[in-house]
């Protein structure tokens, strides 16, 4: 049995993933300031929070219906993440959204408050919007990141 791993701040969890605010979409890019997805924001808010990704990532579809056996979004995040409730996921926790009926996972938003997020979207970029009951509802899974310590 491993041991728990401490969680980091979600203050700064919000804060650094706040900084990314603006900057342009990217097909998996992740860079902040010059282009990112939404994956691509997660993927930069880590390597600031915790330090170096434990993986490279390999290419991805953009095709929000995908459908399989396997959640490979969640998977990825769970070999290296905290898993909650997504019901019970606070600010700063990691969500993960299913944007089809019967499709997998494969949005992701940081959650900046209990009625907002952040995420990358195509055209608009990194922005941060109300959580409203639409996107409420979407979400499959969440994570919380664990301390860079």
């Amino acid at each position: 049995m491993t041991a728990p791993r401490a969680v980091a701040d979600p203050a700064l969890v919000i804060a650094v993933a706040r900084n990314w605010l603006g900057t342009p979409y990217h097909d998996q890019a992740s860079l902040k300031g010059v282009g990112c997805d939404c994956l691509g924001l997660a993927r930069g808010v880590w390597r600031e929070v915790v330090g170096p990704e434990p993986f490279p990532i390999p290419p991805y579809s953009r095709d929000w219906g995908e459908t399989g056996p396997r959640e490979v979004l969640a998977e990825g995040a769970r070999a290296m993440m905290i898993e909650v409730a997504s019901t019970d996921a606070p600010p700063g926790a990691l969500v993960l959204f299913r944007m089809m009926p019967r499709a997998i996972a494969k949005h992701v938003g940081i959650l900046t408050g209990p009625d907002r997020f952040l995420h990358a979207y195509e055209r608009l970029g990194v922005i941060e919007e109300p959580l409203t009951p639409t996107w409420q509802r979407r979400i499959a899974f969440a994570f919380l990141f664990p301390s860079g310590d």
